[in-house]
């Protein structure tokens, strides 16, 4: 849409260009190679970006089976990226690691990772749980001394090339049709219960038949321009990129019982910690100061050879937090009938971007989820202050 074109109307509006939007747009046109789908997109640089500045990873370890069964299907797609992505010649290598998670244990989260352990392995994840003996055998490097349990994830989790997929998206949805719309979403016009308008701040204005909020950590206000309020805020992470001297073979994406999280990421690291006050929208700079403060202390005991390390740089990026009960919004609103959800994800939505991308772009076009059901992360339990709490999040 140029800026000669005031007007223009579309079957599917998606706000937010990121990893949700991209796969939505891409879903759409592969199911369905008639609907017309147009997706806004303020920065196409995404220099603030969740999916761009994400530190992507995937995992079956959660407690709650809906979570489970998206990041299954996801891991599918992840590894089938080079032939459903593919646009001609071009089949993106999404680099994926499959090295695991090993979540640790002290005696009072113990019973909360055996319970987690049982309903995961339930479902299919390949998830093993591991006595300090154990982990001990297969991570020397490892204290454990103040460790009861660990789970280890043997297969279908580990980290990708997140920023390959973001563009791997849009180049498959713009392959297939989708437009995508340089422009910032100011206002919306709500008539007989579903949106009739966008306005741009340029002056532009697009109608849809049906409007997706896949604004990320800006899902409140894209949500409040509809009338929908949305518990969704912009909670700032830092991750640290770190050298060590010592090899830490077969090291996993290790989550401590202190909270903070690391990883390989080729010859170094990656990790972060939970902030203690993360704010809502807080200027993406990088904390610093709570390295040696915070971060460092933990890691030195849980990992010894981290005692000697450099820290090589540092960035930041907002998580999308649902501070309701920290799983996701998704799907069509009860009353603004045209208007679909796909927010919240708080930390891990660009694992679950390409199976609920699809199971979303199923409920638009056919007024049904056929490939994974997506329901229990509906905004009727918003509403009705029904929590469904998912407790393994992450930084």
């Amino acid at each position: 849409m140029s800026t000669q074109d005031v007007r223009q109307t579309v079957d599917v509006a998606v706000v937010g260009g990121g990893v949700m939007g991209a796969a939505l747009a891409t879903w759409l046109r592969t199911l369905d190679p008639s609907v017309s789908v147009a997706v806004v997109e303020r920065d196409p640089t995404w220099s603030r970006a969740s999916s761009a500045l994400s530190a992507a990873s995937i995992r079956q370890q959660y407690t709650q089976p809906v979570n489970i069964e998206i990041s299954r299907q996801s891991l599918a797609l992840l590894r089938g990226a080079a032939d459903w992505l593919a646009v001609g010649d071009d089949r993106p290598d999404l680099g994926f690691q499959e090295d695991g998670y090993l979540y640790l244990a002290g005696v009072e989260g113990a019973q909360a990772r055996r319970e987690a352990h049982r309903l995961q392995c339930a479902l299919g994840a390949d998830v093993a749980l591991l006595t300090p003996d154990a982990l001990t055998e297969r991570f020397p490097w490892l204290n454990v001394a103040d460790v009861e349990l660990g789970t280890l994830g043997l297969s279908g989790e580990g980290w990708f090339d997140g920023y390959r997929l973001l563009t791997a998206l849009h180049a498959k949805a713009k392959a297939l049709g989708a437009s995508f719309v340089r422009g910032d979403v100011v206002a919306m016009t709500v008539e007989d219960a579903r949106v009739r308008t966008l306005a741009l701040s340029d002056g532009r204005q697009l109608s849809a038949g049906s409007v997706v909020n896949a604004a990320g950590p800006w899902a409140r206000s894209v949500g409040a321009m509809a009338g929908i309020p949305l518990p969704v805020t912009a909670s700032r992470r830092t991750v640290f990129v770190l050298e060590c001297p010592t090899p830490l073979p077969r090291c996993p994406l290790l989550i401590d019982t202190s909270g903070f999280w690391l990883r390989p990421e080729g010859a170094y690291f990656i990790g972060g910690i939970v902030p203690v006050d993360a704010g809502d929208g807080r200027p993406l700079e990088p904390e610093l100061d709570t390295f040696e403060e915070d971060f460092w202390p933990l890691l030195a005991h849980r990992i010894p050879a981290f005692e000697a390390l450099r820290v090589v740089r540092a960035w930041a990026g907002y998580y999308e937090m649902n501070t309701f009960d920290h799983n996701a919004i998704v799907g069509a609103h009860p009353t603004v009938r045209n208007f679909y959800c796909m927010n919240g994800f708080s930390g891990h939505g660009m694992q679950q971007a390409p199976a609920v991308g699809r199971a979303l772009a199923e409920q638009i076009l056919f007024g049904e989820y056929r490939s994974l059901d997506l329901a229990p992360l509906a905004f009727e339990r918003i509403a009705a202050g029904r929590p469904l709490p998912e407790s393994a999040i992450i930084g």
